[in-house]
């Protein structure tokens, strides 16, 4: 497989979780400083633009979530699914809330051109970000982390998605002193043999 990413985004959690299942993969960097994504080149991978894209030998596959529920299927030994079905619901709660609103809120920073045109708009969205990059890290330390990962003391297909968007909290401008569950999280993460090859491999 391939796994099309660029350092410090989302992708970053598919790269993870591929260490975490065991499955190797050839890395490839996209230059986002360079709009590698926006080229014809990389639309043929994946026509929307963005990462991750993971190519298998039975197609191309898009979108953080998805890849995620897909390597837990391929590796059903590393229990990064778990096996109780509301716990299964739990685990892709998180995943859906991430990529539908802490992901957007983190892009209303860098992105705002994805929604307005005008620079006073965009300016806008930027200053909310950290408002709304609290709210979210707030509802993550209230409501998702049961110590020291989602579902406690094991970690599933969602915990590097949350480990990836946390990771954001500090340059998005928000006081992660605030929120001690979120930063024992980051710590149990980092200390994983997974987080560190991916950081050994530039992506983090």
């Amino acid at each position: 497989m391939k796994l099309y990413y660029a350092p410090k985004t989302i992708a970053i959690a598919v790269a993870i979780t591929l260490h975490e299942a065991g499955i190797e993969y050839d890395p490839i960097r996209l230059d986002f400083r360079n709009a590698e994504q926006t080229k014809a080149e990389y639309h043929k991978v994946n026509p929307k633009g963005r990462v991750p894209a993971l190519v298998t030998d039975r197609g191309i596959l898009t979108e953080t979530g998805a890849l995620l529920d897909y390597i837990a299927d391929l590796a059903p030994e590393a229990k990064l699914r778990p096996a109780d079905p509301y716990e299964v619901a739990q685990v892709r709660a998180v995943m859906y809330y991430i990529a539908s609103t802490m992901h957007v809120n983190h892009a209303h920073g860098a992105r705002g051109t994805r929604w307005a045109d005008q620079q006073s708009s965009i300016e806008d969205m930027k200053a909310k970000m950290v408002q709304t990059m609290t709210d979210s890290a707030t509802f993550i330390e209230n409501n998702v982390l049961t110590g020291p990962y989602i579902l406690g003391d094991k970690i599933c297909m969602a915990d590097p998605y949350l480990f990836i968007a946390c990771n954001w909290l500090e340059g998005d401008g928000v006081n992660v002193a605030d929120f001690p569950k979120i930063q024992a999280f980051m710590a149990a993460m980092r200390a994983r043999p997974s987080v560190e090859r991916a950081v050994s491999l530039g992506m983090l």
